[in-house]
């Protein structure tokens, strides 16, 4: 699949509590406002799957943390952190090799969500699965996430244990060194059962239409969302971000989808440089082939594999304070203008889940929008 060439590391590779540099003033770090007309609510979760001996730490149940983004009332409270202590630390050590970025040099560790500990709007809402791509946490989709909670979802992202970081309350697990693809796929897909089995069950049970569920995922997290439909049927629609769909490690490319899937890739994939589209690329040609449900793909060419994840808003940030490496920063977020690329992706999320869980009309993907040049449908 898609590699991300943002901080993607082995356990072991480093120390979370590893004293960094001195720097004077680190670069401050801010994400986008949502669009949507609500306040953002968040809370953390801790689950234990007691049924199941996590595969990576032979005799220890299954352990996962969980975020709840929803639509809130308003809070005077602070907004939370976009990063966990820990979490901020291995974005901060491990962000050197992959774009040039010396530690202590952006503030990770002080950036703000717009979500605060907030009691729930009255009413159901749909449920959006999040599932991030392999060596990345839960939190480094939030640009995207807290959008869609803005505009009425209750978003539920999911760190699967050892495949990202993962901050628990009494620890850090990093993610593991030359795991089987395949066996880190099922887990994640059993990860997502089990995570829907306990919505029911958590304190924002009430919030929840558990009857409109929808899945979106980065990289392996997109691949997973594919994955996660193949078995269970309680997801309604997904959403691939960039993700690739290797035969070898799942069946999605060989099944396809028989429910509405959106796929959005960005820039180009492969030795040969082809897009990263459903033309271009073997896996996801396959995949749209064996699809019968709607589909459609959004391809953003001057985009690439960062560029769906915060990555796309936080390093033009510290590229403006702290020049990286060219080549490097094209290589993650690509050559597109980070706003527009942002926007767009969020007007195409929110479409494709109002259209498939809401059935609110949209005629965004009837064709290219001129509202949105840096994405074009791919037929």
């Amino acid at each position: 699949m898609r590699s991300s060439c943002w901080a993607v590391v082995a356990a072991g590779a480093l120390t979370v509590a590893l004293a960094v540099p001195a720097v004077a003033a680190p670069v401050p770090l801010t994400l986008p406002t949502p669009s949507g007309p609500f306040p953002v609510g968040t809370t953390e979760l801790h689950l234990v799957d007691e049924t199941r001996t996590d595969p990576w730490a032979p005799g220890r149940s299954r352990e996962l943390m969980i975020s709840l983004w929803y639509p809130a009332t308003p809070s005077f409270r602070a907004p939370v952190r976009h990063l966990s202590p820990g979490i901020a630390a291995f974005y901060d050590q491990t962000a050197a090799g992959s774009v040039g970025l010396d530690p202590g040099v952006a503030d990770f560790a002080g950036t703000r969500t717009h979500a605060r500990t907030a009691t729930p709007l009255l009413g159901r809402r749909p449920v959006i699965l999040y599932s991030p791509g392999r060596g990345q946490s839960r939190s480094f989709g939030t640009t995207l996430v807290e959008d869609l909670a803005s505009r009425g979802y209750v978003v539920v992202t999911i760190d699967h244990t050892f495949a990202g970081p993962v901050e628990f309350p009494d620890r850090v697990e990093l993610p593991v060194s030359r795991a089987d693809t395949a066996l880190m796929m099922r887990e994640r897909v059993r990860d997502t059962g089990f995570v829907l089995d306990r919505l029911g069950s958590t304190t924002l049970a009430a919030a929840m239409d558990l009857s409109r569920v929808g899945m979106a995922g980065h990289s392996m997290g997109g691949f997973t969302a594919a994955e996660a439909m193949l078995t269970d049927p309680r997801i309604d629609a997904g959403v691939n971000l960039d993700g690739s769909m290797d035969p070898n490690s799942g069946q999605a490319s060989a099944r396809g989808a028989d429910r509405p899937f959106l796929l959005m890739g960005g820039g180009t994939s492969g030795a040969d440089k082809h897009p990263h589209d459903h033309v271009h690329a073997p896996d996801w040609a396959a995949f749209w082939a064996n699809s019968t449900g709607w589909k459609r793909d959004v391809h953003l060419p001057a985009a690439e594999h960062a560029s769906f994840t915060d990555a796309q808003v936080l390093l033009p940030q510290i590229d403006s304070s702290h020049p990286l490496p060219a080549d490097k920063l094209a290589a993650a977020i690509g050559t597109v203008d980070p706003r527009r690329s942002l926007t767009a992706q969020r007007e195409y999320l929110a479409a494709f889940f109002d259209l498939h869980l809401r059935g609110r009309h949209t005629a965004l993907f009837d064709g290219d929008s001129p509202a949105y040049p840096d994405a074009r449908l791919v037929p």
